[in-house]
Protein backbone atom coordinates (compact mmCIF):
# COMPACT_ATOMS: atom_id res chain seq x y z
CA UNK A 1 0.00 0.00 0.00
CA UNK A 2 1.27 3.47 -0.93
CA UNK A 3 0.64 6.17 1.68
CA UNK A 4 1.32 9.77 2.60
CA UNK A 5 2.07 10.54 6.25
CA UNK A 6 0.91 13.75 7.95
CA UNK A 7 3.46 15.17 10.40
CA UNK A 8 2.97 18.95 10.26
CA UNK A 9 5.42 20.99 12.34
CA UNK A 10 6.51 17.92 14.35
CA UNK A 11 8.85 15.99 12.04
CA UNK A 12 10.97 14.21 13.06
CA UNK A 13 11.47 14.68 16.82
CA UNK A 14 7.80 14.83 17.82
CA UNK A 15 6.39 12.62 15.09
CA UNK A 16 7.20 9.21 16.50
CA UNK A 17 4.33 7.56 14.63
CA UNK A 18 5.64 8.90 11.32
CA UNK A 19 9.21 7.82 12.10
CA UNK A 20 8.02 4.40 13.30
CA UNK A 21 6.15 3.84 10.04
CA UNK A 22 9.15 4.97 8.00
CA UNK A 23 11.37 2.53 9.87
CA UNK A 24 9.21 -0.56 10.28
CA UNK A 25 5.96 -0.52 8.27
CA UNK A 26 5.43 -2.38 5.02
CA UNK A 27 3.80 0.73 3.53
CA UNK A 28 5.49 2.43 0.59
CA UNK A 29 5.62 6.00 1.88
CA UNK A 30 5.37 8.40 -1.03
CA UNK A 31 5.55 11.66 0.95
CA UNK A 32 5.59 13.20 4.42
CA UNK A 33 3.42 16.27 4.99
CA UNK A 34 5.22 18.92 7.04
CA UNK A 35 4.65 22.53 6.04
CA UNK A 36 7.70 23.67 8.03
CA UNK A 37 10.13 21.44 6.12
CA UNK A 38 8.55 21.31 2.65
CA UNK A 39 11.12 20.86 -0.10
CA UNK A 40 13.43 18.71 2.01
CA UNK A 41 13.58 14.93 2.30
CA UNK A 42 13.20 12.46 5.15
CA UNK A 43 16.87 11.50 4.74
CA UNK A 44 17.88 15.06 5.63
CA UNK A 45 16.63 14.36 9.16
CA UNK A 46 16.53 10.57 9.69
CA UNK A 47 19.09 8.75 7.55
CA UNK A 48 18.40 5.16 8.58
CA UNK A 49 14.75 4.84 7.46
CA UNK A 50 12.75 4.74 4.23
CA UNK A 51 13.34 8.01 2.34
CA UNK A 52 10.58 10.22 0.91
CA UNK A 53 10.05 13.84 -0.12
CA UNK A 54 8.57 16.29 2.39
CA UNK A 55 5.70 18.39 1.03
CA UNK A 56 3.51 21.19 2.36
CA UNK A 57 0.06 19.63 1.92
CA UNK A 58 -1.88 16.66 0.62
CA UNK A 59 -2.57 18.48 -2.65
CA UNK A 60 1.18 18.17 -3.40
CA UNK A 61 1.13 14.37 -3.12
CA UNK A 62 0.88 12.11 -6.17
CA UNK A 63 -1.53 9.18 -6.24
CA UNK A 64 -1.59 7.16 -2.99
CA UNK A 65 -3.92 4.65 -1.37
CA UNK A 66 -4.14 6.30 2.04
CA UNK A 67 -3.24 9.23 4.25
CA UNK A 68 -1.87 8.33 7.68
CA UNK A 69 -1.96 10.87 10.50
CA UNK A 70 1.56 10.33 11.81
CA UNK A 71 1.51 12.57 14.89
CA UNK A 72 -0.43 12.43 18.12
CA UNK A 73 -0.34 15.58 20.28
CA UNK A 74 -0.70 15.32 24.05
CA UNK A 75 -4.34 14.37 24.56
CA UNK A 76 -4.66 12.97 21.03
CA UNK A 77 -6.80 15.82 19.66
CA UNK A 78 -7.38 16.78 16.04
CA UNK A 79 -5.77 20.01 14.83
CA UNK A 80 -8.14 21.89 12.54
CA UNK A 81 -5.22 22.97 10.38
CA UNK A 82 -5.10 19.34 9.16
CA UNK A 83 -8.71 19.34 7.93
CA UNK A 84 -7.92 20.39 4.37
CA UNK A 85 -5.38 17.55 4.05
CA UNK A 86 -7.89 14.96 5.25
CA UNK A 87 -10.70 16.28 3.05
CA UNK A 88 -8.37 16.37 0.04
CA UNK A 89 -7.41 12.75 0.65
CA UNK A 90 -11.02 11.62 0.97
CA UNK A 91 -12.14 13.57 -2.10
CA UNK A 92 -9.44 11.73 -4.06
CA UNK A 93 -10.68 8.35 -2.83
CA UNK A 94 -7.90 7.72 -0.31
CA UNK A 95 -8.47 5.89 2.96
CA UNK A 96 -7.45 7.76 6.11
CA UNK A 97 -5.71 6.04 9.02
CA UNK A 98 -5.57 7.85 12.36
CA UNK A 99 -4.11 7.10 15.76
CA UNK A 100 -5.80 10.04 17.50
CA UNK A 101 -8.19 9.91 20.42
CA UNK A 102 -10.40 12.07 18.18
CA UNK A 103 -12.26 9.56 16.02
CA UNK A 104 -12.49 10.63 12.37
CA UNK A 105 -15.46 8.37 11.73
CA UNK A 106 -17.47 10.48 14.19
CA UNK A 107 -16.63 13.70 12.32
CA UNK A 108 -19.68 14.44 10.16
CA UNK A 109 -17.75 15.99 7.26
CA UNK A 110 -15.21 13.18 7.10
CA UNK A 111 -17.86 10.46 7.42
CA UNK A 112 -19.91 11.94 4.57
CA UNK A 113 -16.86 12.29 2.30
CA UNK A 114 -15.73 8.74 3.08
CA UNK A 115 -19.15 7.35 2.22
CA UNK A 116 -19.41 9.42 -0.97
CA UNK A 117 -15.97 8.35 -2.22
CA UNK A 118 -15.97 4.74 -0.98
CA UNK A 119 -13.12 5.36 1.50
CA UNK A 120 -12.33 3.73 4.82
CA UNK A 121 -11.73 5.72 8.00
CA UNK A 122 -9.63 3.56 10.33
CA UNK A 123 -9.51 4.95 13.86
CA UNK A 124 -6.72 2.80 15.22
CA UNK A 125 -7.29 3.91 18.80
CA UNK A 126 -10.88 2.66 18.87
CA UNK A 127 -10.93 -0.58 20.93
CA UNK A 128 -13.31 -3.42 20.15
CA UNK A 129 -16.47 -3.81 22.22
CA UNK A 130 -15.81 -7.19 23.88
CA UNK A 131 -13.00 -6.26 26.26
CA UNK A 132 -13.35 -7.22 29.91
CA UNK A 133 -11.31 -7.52 33.11
CA UNK A 134 -8.19 -9.67 33.32
CA UNK A 135 -8.37 -13.18 34.72
CA UNK A 136 -4.73 -13.18 35.83
CA UNK A 137 -3.77 -16.06 33.53
CA UNK A 138 -1.26 -14.55 31.07
CA UNK A 139 1.56 -16.45 32.78
CA UNK A 140 -0.05 -19.76 31.81
CA UNK A 141 0.85 -19.49 28.12
CA UNK A 142 3.80 -21.45 26.76
CA UNK A 143 5.77 -18.38 25.63
CA UNK A 144 8.17 -16.43 27.77
CA UNK A 145 6.90 -12.85 28.07
CA UNK A 146 9.25 -9.87 27.82
CA UNK A 147 7.92 -6.36 28.44
CA UNK A 148 9.64 -3.07 27.66
CA UNK A 149 9.12 -0.47 30.38
CA UNK A 150 10.25 3.12 30.40
CA UNK A 151 11.72 5.90 32.46
CA UNK A 152 9.34 8.24 30.60
CA UNK A 153 7.01 8.38 27.61
CA UNK A 154 8.60 8.75 24.15
CA UNK A 155 11.90 7.12 25.05
CA UNK A 156 11.75 4.37 22.40
CA UNK A 157 9.85 1.45 23.95
CA UNK A 158 8.12 0.49 20.69
CA UNK A 159 11.36 0.83 18.74
CA UNK A 160 13.29 -1.27 21.25
CA UNK A 161 10.57 -3.92 21.24
CA UNK A 162 10.50 -4.21 17.45
CA UNK A 163 14.30 -4.23 17.22
CA UNK A 164 14.52 -7.00 19.81
CA UNK A 165 11.85 -9.09 18.05
CA UNK A 166 13.73 -8.77 14.76
CA UNK A 167 17.09 -9.58 16.34
CA UNK A 168 15.63 -12.58 18.19
CA UNK A 169 14.09 -13.98 15.01
CA UNK A 170 17.37 -13.48 13.15
CA UNK A 171 18.98 -15.70 15.79
CA UNK A 172 16.45 -18.41 15.05
CA UNK A 173 14.17 -17.78 18.03
CA UNK A 174 10.41 -17.83 17.48
CA UNK A 175 9.46 -14.36 18.73
CA UNK A 176 6.36 -12.22 18.20
CA UNK A 177 5.42 -8.59 18.81
CA UNK A 178 2.45 -7.63 21.00
CA UNK A 179 1.35 -4.10 19.98
CA UNK A 180 -0.28 -1.88 22.59
CA UNK A 181 -0.16 1.56 20.94
CA UNK A 182 -1.38 3.19 17.77
CA UNK A 183 1.92 3.06 15.89
CA UNK A 184 2.57 -0.57 16.72
CA UNK A 185 -0.97 -1.44 15.62
CA UNK A 186 -0.48 0.41 12.32
CA UNK A 187 2.78 -1.44 11.70
CA UNK A 188 1.54 -4.92 12.63
CA UNK A 189 -2.10 -4.62 11.51
CA UNK A 190 -3.62 -5.80 14.80
CA UNK A 191 -3.60 -5.12 18.54
CA UNK A 192 -5.44 -3.35 21.34
CA UNK A 193 -4.93 0.41 21.87
CA UNK A 194 -4.33 0.18 25.61
CA UNK A 195 -4.37 3.91 26.36
CA UNK A 196 -7.94 4.14 25.02
CA UNK A 197 -9.31 1.19 27.00
CA UNK A 198 -11.55 1.64 30.06
CA UNK A 199 -9.29 1.46 33.13
CA UNK A 200 -10.87 -1.71 34.52
CA UNK A 201 -10.25 -3.49 31.19
CA UNK A 202 -6.64 -2.37 30.60
CA UNK A 203 -4.98 -5.46 32.02
CA UNK A 204 -7.60 -7.62 30.35
CA UNK A 205 -6.91 -6.08 26.94
CA UNK A 206 -3.21 -6.98 27.29
CA UNK A 207 -4.01 -10.45 28.61
CA UNK A 208 -6.32 -11.06 25.64
CA UNK A 209 -3.44 -10.53 23.20
CA UNK A 210 -1.08 -12.70 25.27
CA UNK A 211 -3.60 -15.55 25.25
CA UNK A 212 -4.14 -15.16 21.50
CA UNK A 213 -0.45 -15.51 20.61
CA UNK A 214 1.18 -17.12 23.64
CA UNK A 215 0.96 -20.78 22.62
CA UNK A 216 2.11 -20.12 19.04
CA UNK A 217 5.53 -18.65 19.85
CA UNK A 218 8.44 -19.18 22.24
CA UNK A 219 8.83 -15.49 23.10
CA UNK A 220 6.34 -12.61 23.20
CA UNK A 221 7.78 -9.09 23.27
CA UNK A 222 5.15 -6.72 24.65
CA UNK A 223 5.31 -3.05 23.70
CA UNK A 224 5.26 -0.90 26.83
CA UNK A 225 3.54 2.47 27.22
CA UNK A 226 4.20 5.53 29.35
CA UNK A 227 6.11 5.26 32.62
CA UNK A 228 5.23 4.25 36.15
CA UNK A 229 6.30 7.72 37.38
CA UNK A 230 4.54 9.71 34.66
CA UNK A 231 2.06 12.19 36.13
CA UNK A 232 -0.45 11.54 33.33
CA UNK A 233 0.27 8.09 31.85
CA UNK A 234 1.20 5.88 34.81
CA UNK A 235 -2.17 4.09 34.81
CA UNK A 236 -1.65 2.50 31.39
CA UNK A 237 1.88 1.46 32.41
CA UNK A 238 0.61 -0.37 35.48
CA UNK A 239 -2.18 -2.04 33.51
CA UNK A 240 0.26 -3.44 30.95
CA UNK A 241 2.68 -4.56 33.68
CA UNK A 242 0.03 -6.56 35.52
CA UNK A 243 -1.93 -7.72 32.49
CA UNK A 244 1.11 -9.11 30.68
CA UNK A 245 2.49 -10.91 33.77
CA UNK A 246 5.91 -10.48 32.17
CA UNK A 247 8.74 -12.87 33.00
CA UNK A 248 11.41 -10.30 32.15
CA UNK A 249 11.58 -6.52 31.78
CA UNK A 250 13.76 -4.33 29.55
CA UNK A 251 14.12 -0.78 30.87
CA UNK A 252 14.13 1.89 28.15
CA UNK A 253 15.58 5.37 28.58
CA UNK A 254 16.62 8.31 26.42
CA UNK A 255 20.19 9.53 26.88
CA UNK A 256 20.49 13.02 28.41
CA UNK A 257 16.80 13.23 29.38
CA UNK A 258 16.42 14.55 32.92
CA UNK A 259 12.76 15.63 33.18
CA UNK A 260 9.40 14.17 32.15
CA UNK A 261 8.63 14.89 28.49
CA UNK A 262 5.97 17.61 28.33
CA UNK A 263 5.94 17.89 32.14
CA UNK A 264 9.37 19.38 32.71
CA UNK A 265 8.64 20.44 36.29
CA UNK A 266 8.90 16.72 37.18
CA UNK A 267 12.46 15.39 37.37
CA UNK A 268 13.16 11.78 36.43
CA UNK A 269 14.23 9.58 39.38
CA UNK A 270 17.66 7.89 39.34
CA UNK A 271 17.83 4.77 37.14
CA UNK A 272 18.19 2.27 40.04
CA UNK A 273 14.90 3.53 41.51
CA UNK A 274 13.05 2.44 38.37
CA UNK A 275 14.32 -1.10 38.78
CA UNK A 276 12.88 -1.30 42.28
CA UNK A 277 9.64 0.44 41.30
CA UNK A 278 8.85 -1.88 38.42
CA UNK A 279 9.94 -5.10 40.10
CA UNK A 280 8.18 -4.33 43.39
CA UNK A 281 4.95 -3.27 41.67
CA UNK A 282 4.87 -6.42 39.54
CA UNK A 283 5.76 -8.90 42.29
CA UNK A 284 2.32 -9.38 43.95
CA UNK A 285 0.83 -10.34 40.57
CA UNK A 286 3.79 -12.05 38.90
CA UNK A 287 7.43 -11.90 39.97
CA UNK A 288 9.72 -10.41 37.36
CA UNK A 289 13.05 -8.61 37.03
CA UNK A 290 14.76 -6.02 34.87
CA UNK A 291 17.26 -8.12 32.89
CA UNK A 292 18.49 -5.57 30.32
CA UNK A 293 18.33 -1.97 29.18
CA UNK A 294 17.69 -0.16 25.88
CA UNK A 295 19.09 3.35 25.57
CA UNK A 296 17.88 5.79 22.92
CA UNK A 297 20.94 7.81 21.81
CA UNK A 298 19.36 9.57 18.82
CA UNK A 299 20.32 12.99 20.22
CA UNK A 300 23.94 11.97 20.85
CA UNK A 301 26.04 12.97 17.87
CA UNK A 302 28.96 10.54 17.69
CA UNK A 303 29.07 6.76 18.10
CA UNK A 304 31.92 7.15 20.59
CA UNK A 305 29.85 9.45 22.80
CA UNK A 306 26.85 7.15 22.42
CA UNK A 307 28.88 4.15 23.60
CA UNK A 308 29.93 6.11 26.68
CA UNK A 309 26.26 6.87 27.37
CA UNK A 310 25.40 3.18 27.04
CA UNK A 311 28.22 2.22 29.41
CA UNK A 312 27.02 4.74 31.98
CA UNK A 313 23.46 3.44 31.64
CA UNK A 314 24.71 -0.12 32.16
CA UNK A 315 26.56 0.93 35.31
CA UNK A 316 23.45 2.61 36.73
CA UNK A 317 21.19 -0.25 35.72
CA UNK A 318 23.46 -3.09 36.78
CA UNK A 319 22.67 -5.22 33.70
CA UNK A 320 23.61 -5.30 30.01
CA UNK A 321 22.31 -2.47 27.80
CA UNK A 322 22.54 -1.24 24.23
CA UNK A 323 21.05 1.17 21.74
CA UNK A 324 19.39 -1.48 19.52
CA UNK A 325 19.06 0.94 16.59
CA UNK A 326 22.59 2.33 16.65
CA UNK A 327 24.43 -0.79 17.86
CA UNK A 328 23.76 -4.54 17.90
CA UNK A 329 21.55 -6.21 20.49
CA UNK A 330 23.74 -9.28 21.16
CA UNK A 331 24.53 -8.66 24.84
CA UNK A 332 20.93 -7.77 25.63
CA UNK A 333 19.57 -10.82 23.83
CA UNK A 334 21.87 -13.06 25.84
CA UNK A 335 20.00 -11.92 28.95
CA UNK A 336 16.56 -12.27 27.36
CA UNK A 337 16.64 -15.52 25.39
Amino acid sequence: MNVAVLAHEKFPDRAKTAVGLLRYADYEIEAVLDRDNAGKRVADFVPDVQDAPIVAEMADVSEVDALVIGIAPIGGGFDESWRSDVTNALERGCDVISGLHYFLEEDEEFAELAAANDCELWDVRKPHDDLTVAQGVASEVDAEIILTVGTDCSVGKMTATLELVEAANERGADAAFIPTGQTGIMISGWGNPIDRVVSDFTAGAVEEMILEKGDDHDYLFVEGQGSIVHPAYSAVTCGILHGSMADKLVLCHEATREAVHGYESFDLPPIPEYVSLYEDLAEPVHETEVVAGALNTMHVESDEAARREVEQFEDELGVAATDPVRFDADAVLEEIL
